[in-house]
């Protein structure tokens, strides 16, 4: 099978190469990254206006519903679709608008936090590896195992030799998933810095959303260049042709919803994705 990454419309395969980490000469990582050449507040993918957006991300979540049911009846595949991004990139509002419409028959989401003192007495993918998606299902991590060379990079308690074994084990662990049947489709949500900070207002003076503010949320905001650099790190050592990132300009939350679901329709499309034929004493049968 060629890979589902390679797209074969133009429409698509030039806008979403774009927003992907360059290529090395090998195709096998990235070469360095600068998230300031990737403006957050970019559309790539619009249809014109956002009333057309919307309509598309509606229009779109009804395919993914369908190419999900083929998913689960072909069963040769599975799907895990990863985002990353700072807290209000739209993780949350990713999920509701792009696979809201998918039968939770096969799709399982996965909110990540930090391990509990069980999980920290295994390697850091121990507790990753048990939620990864079987044959014929969609998860979706919020968040992933991509925190373990995040968080403690930007805190300190992870040294930048520890880093790279651990970007090689990420590597070796999504090659393990792709070679026996999981496409791993990896999103990094891209916010300014400006955007998340209304975000985080908003929540502020709504009554209702304070229940997801968190004022830890202000010291990680504080943090914000640390988080970039080390975002531009992993997204220059774990950018594969097995498992590629894809930065989603994340200012608009329609176009964000458009351009995941544009994204995952082209893969999954790849797949070539067909129903088991039926029982043939089934053909002429008559239900009575």
């Amino acid at each position: 099978m060629a890979s589902p990454f390679d797209s074969q419309h133009a429409d698509v395969a030039h806008p979403w190469s774009a927003w992907q980490p360059a290529a090395s000469g090998k195709g096998s990582k990235a070469a360095a990254v600068s998230l300031a050449d990737f403006d957050p507040a970019a559309k790539p993918f619009s249809r014109g206006n956002k009333a057309q957006d919307k309509a598309a991300v509606e229009a779109l979540a009804l395919e993914l519903d369908e190419l999900q049911n083929r998913l689960y009846a072909d069963r040769r595949y599975k799907l895990l679709v990863v985002l990353q991004g700072t807290d209000t990139a739209g993780k949350d509002g990713t999920i509701r608008s792009v696979f809201g419409r998918m039968s939770a028959l096969g799709v399982h989401v996965v909110g990540w936090k930090a391990p509990t003192e069980a999980e920290r007495a295994h390697d850091f993918l121990w507790r990753i590896h048990q939620q990864v998606p079987g044959a014929g299902e969609v998860t979706v991590f919020n968040r992933s195992h991509y925190e373990d060379v995040l968080v403690p990079v930007v805190n300190g308690t992870l040294t930048r030799a520890q880093q790279r074994e651990r970007f090689g084990h990420i590597n070796a662990f999504e090659r393990l998933l792709s070679d026996t049947g999981t496409v791993v489709v990896k999103f990094m949500l891209h916010i300014s810095a400006d955007e998340q900070r209304d975000r985080l207002q908003e929540r502020l003076d709504d009554p209702t959303k304070h229940w997801k503010f968190d004022l830890g949320d202000i010291a990680v905001r504080q943090q914000w260049a640390a988080y970039q650099s080390a975002y531009e790190t992993l997204l220059a050592a774990t950018h594969t042709r097995w498992a590629p990132w894809t930065i989603v300009p994340a200012n608009s939350k329609t176009h964000r919803n458009l351009m995941i679901a544009t994204v995952l329709r082209e893969v999954l499309r790849n797949l070539d994705l067909r129903y088991p034929p039926g029982d043939p004493a089934l053909e002429h049968f008559t239900v009575e």
